[in-house]
């Protein structure tokens, strides 16, 4: 299991995936990009052609440059698995630090360092972010009946930091069904009498 919850493929086939939906992002993304670049600096007449030949010349090396980076990742993220024995977070950081760093490595200690501490910075992001939203969409679909709290001690003040040193007011869950009764009950009673306003 990947660190998103989503099952991995074995080493060489999740590599060659990985490269080749990189390759098809970056060409994409770069197509995108260079045909709307090509257009607003072509002259006018020649913006077509401008633009179709700023994506033939720019796109197949933006698209190769995110298949060597997913290439890179995907090898190093399987081999921290393989050397740690487990799936989590750090497999992630670890591999985009690794490969960030050794995409600079020919420029120098200074560059290497700071690209492999963005590395790890940005696979951090994106990875606790993924992990937050599959936890948050989990609870959505476990959450079968809705629930509100209430308070177990109403004569007692609410605590703003109570929640976070255990001192709190103590709250219990009460189903909304029974809410719903309570409601429904009230529109029994009966109403007081409403006044006309006839003169006689």
């Amino acid at each position: 299991m990947g660190s998103n919850g989503m099952p991995r493929e074995p080493w060489p086939y999740c590599t060659v995936t990985d490269t080749g939906g990189g390759f098809g992002m970056g060409a994409i993304g770069g197509s995108i990009f260079h045909f709307l670049k090509g257009a607003h600096h072509s002259p006018r007449g020649e913006r077509l052609r401008g633009a179709t030949e700023a994506v033939r010349m720019n796109a197949p090396r933006i698209g190769g440059s995110f298949a060597v980076w997913c290439a890179l990742f995907s090898t190093f993220d399987c081999s921290m698995v393989r050397l740690r024995q487990k799936e989590d977070l750090w497999n992630s950081v670890i591999a985009g630090a690794a490969s960030a760093g050794l995409l600079q490595m020919r420029r120098g200690f200074g560059p290497t360092l700071r690209a492999a501490a963005g590395g790890a910075v940005l696979l951090a992001l994106f990875e606790g972010s993924s992990i937050a939203l599959n936890h948050h969409l989990e609870l959505a679909q476990n959450e079968t009946v809705p629930y509100v709290t209430s308070s177990s001690d109403e004569s007692s003040p609410p605590s703003w930091f109570g929640g976070f040193f255990g001192g709190g007011e103590k709250k219990d869950k009460v189903r909304v069904d029974n809410v719903l009764d309570n409601v429904l009950e009230s529109f029994d009673t009966p109403s007081p009498p409403v006044p006309t306003f006839d003169y006689k």
